[in-house]
């Protein structure tokens, strides 16, 4: 048995998933089942299963062979990286075509495990228990465009209203209208119109899923040059995206800044993409719009886990996994978490649900960067957090992870800390993480990022308003200058008169 290197979670046991689509056909591996799930190896082809199947009925023969070939390739490398169950889940295009049924008799000979056709009411209930997975919560209407159906699904927090599927997908909306857009138009609105949910989705947040529209996010960002790559959670207002699907629905869009940015082979079904989000949007007047990475397969996943790791958040449990991989001890981070909420208590400071949510999460990764060179660990920290494969965190909310971890290396007076990631969060939220910062600054001096310190801390009110931070008899040797000019930034931040002291010792009045 090969040994599972230490940058792995060693009680996660391997898994795959193929997900057999109208356009493309993906393999994704992941390290095991978990709350948020992370990807050991992933690929894609684009096969093109259901190009033409309106004129033919039949899925594209060329794609059949080319795919086949991909299936034997696929079953390798699930085997090769370890994966102990392949699940194999068919969409639109596999259960419409004449020759679908021997298509699936093949490829599940070729993959040696059975493949679940997935009718489009259960694609429609997988795709929206993917968003409710990736977002805290969640609570609009979730569209999964694919290359043969668009899956449209009314989602509020838990409950999950009657999907219904409509053949608008990119390829197949293209081979309806016969490459006219402005006949695809008058398609996606007839079939929209059946789509009654939609009027109940009016003021709320319409989640974007699947490959087409994540490429016009992507084309969204770039014309926009927004700082922060991450496409789960990216949020274009209404008023924004209506020019700009305005734009890309003429159908030149090789003309469109940032075109670059996405792949040639995507790029003709943008359009077709656009087309279809407009038509939604003036049916169901939404907020705005989110973009969601997590998808049927994840929804899928997500249907494995038991009740109670569903509710578990996948922000706190994705950091905590980093936190068991990269820093010097979890068990000091648990403390901090702890800490810092009572901190915060003593100061009198107010936090919403979400702002506790991402101070646990900081406080879990902030230390993920000690193995750096100590210049640089407030850089890459803010690298790895910025871009990591978090749910349940919005952009702001990356923002305030990413900032708390920079200012606590590199000061928290350090105005030149990645503006760009700072342009990301409001006021409230750069003032929060500059707080927590400048208590994780102080505590970590007194602990050496061990645990066990800080549970003996406390802060207590002492005259004239100040409040002090008392260390126990048996830890009086902590005491120092160092600490005390720590303590005396954090009084400059929150103009608070601070003492740092020894129970029945010396005090250091810091303000």
């Amino acid at each position: 048995m090969i040994a599972v290197s230490q940058g792995r979670l060693q009680d996660r046991r391997p898994l795959s998933i193929i997900d057999i689509g109208s356009n493309s056909i993906r393999l994704v591996v992941y390290e095991g089942l978990a709350r948020s799930p992370t990807l050991l190896f992933n690929e894609k082809m684009l096969a093109g299963l259901g190009r033409g199947i309106v004129s033919t009925g039949k899925l594209d023969p060329e794609a059949v062979t080319r795919s086949m070939e991909e299936f034997r390739r696929f079953r390798a490398l699930s085997d090769q990286a370890g994966a102990e169950h392949m699940y194999v889940l068919a969409t639109a295009a596999a259960r419409e075509a004449g020759n679908g049924p021997d298509f699936i008799h093949r490829a599940e000979d070729v993959l040696r495990t059975e493949i679940r056709v997935l009718t489009g009411r259960q694609e429609a209930y997988y795709s929206a228990l993917g968003v409710m997975s990736g977002f805290h919560p969640a609570n609009g209407i979730a569209g999964d465009l694919g290359g043969g159906s668009l899956e449209l699904i009314d989602i509020n927090r838990e409950t999950i209203g009657q999907g219904i599927t409509l053949p608008l997908g990119g390829l197949r909306l293209q081979d309806m209208a016969k490459n006219s857009l402005v006949q695809a138009q008058k398609i996606a609105r007839q079939e929209l119109a059946r789509a009654k949910l939609l009027k109940g989705g009016q003021g709320r947040v319409f989640y974007a899923v699947g490959g087409t529209w994540r490429n016009l996010a992507r084309l969204h960002m770039e014309m926009t040059n927004y700082p922060l790559g991450v496409m789960h959670h990216y949020e274009i207002s209404a008023d924004s995206a209506q020019a700009f699907l305005k734009q890309v629905a003429k159908g030149e869009v090789e003309k469109v800044r940032g075109i670059e940015g996405v792949s040639k082979n995507r790029r003709s079904l943008l359009p077709y993409g656009a087309v279809v989000l407009q038509e939604i949007m003036t049916a169901m007047q939404p907020s705005k719009i989110v973009v969601s990475a997590q998808g049927v397969r994840e929804g899928f996943l997500y249907s494995l886990l038991d009740a109670e790791e569903q509710k578990s958040d996948p922000l706190i449990s994705a950091a905590e996994e980093l936190a068991l991989l990269r820093s010097r001890s979890v068990h000091h981070a648990h403390d901090l978490v702890e800490w810092t909420g009572k901190a915060f208590k003593a100061f009198g400071i107010d936090e919403t649900e979400d702002e506790a949510r991402y101070r646990h999460a900081a406080c879990l990764l902030a230390d993920i960067g000690w193995r750096a060179h100590p210049e640089y660990r407030g850089r890459q920290s803010l690298n790895i957090i910025a871009h990591a494969s978090f749910i349940g965190v919005d952009h702001p909310g990356r923002a305030y992870l990413a900032l708390a971890n920079a200012y606590r290396h590199d000061g928290i007076f350090n105005d030149g800390i990645a503006p760009e990631i700072k342009a990301l969060a409001p006021p409230r939220l750069l003032e929060r993480a500059r707080l927590l910062a400048a208590m994780m600054r102080v505590v970590y001096l007194l602990t050496a990022a061990m645990p066990g310190v800080m549970p003996r801390l406390k802060w207590e009110s002492r005259g004239n308003g100040a409040l002090a931070l008392v260390l126990p008899a048996s830890l009086a040797d902590l005491y120092g200058e160092r600490p005390a000019g720590r303590l005396a930034q954090l009084a400059r931040i929150t103009n608070r008169r601070l003492v740092l002291a020894v129970e029945g010792g010396p005090s250091i009045s810091v303000k």
